[in-house]
């Protein structure tokens, strides 16, 4: 299973430094997980600070 962030993301970045894979980028209103590199780590989860990825 992969993260997908939610729309509460504030566009701050913290998630996308975290993620070992390279699996986070910038979308045009939030950032996005791309599934297929996603290792479900929960790296991204844990430093975000609204809670915007989840665990499908």
């Amino acid at each position: 299973m992969a993260y997908k962030i939610k729309s509460d993301c504030i566009s701050c970045g913290a998630c996308e430094a975290e993620c070992p894979v390279g699996a986070i980028s910038a979308g045009a209103d939030k950032y996005e997980i791309d599934p297929g590199k996603c290792i479900d780590c929960g790296a991204c989860a844990s430093v975000c600070p609204v809670g915007a990825p989840e665990a499908e």
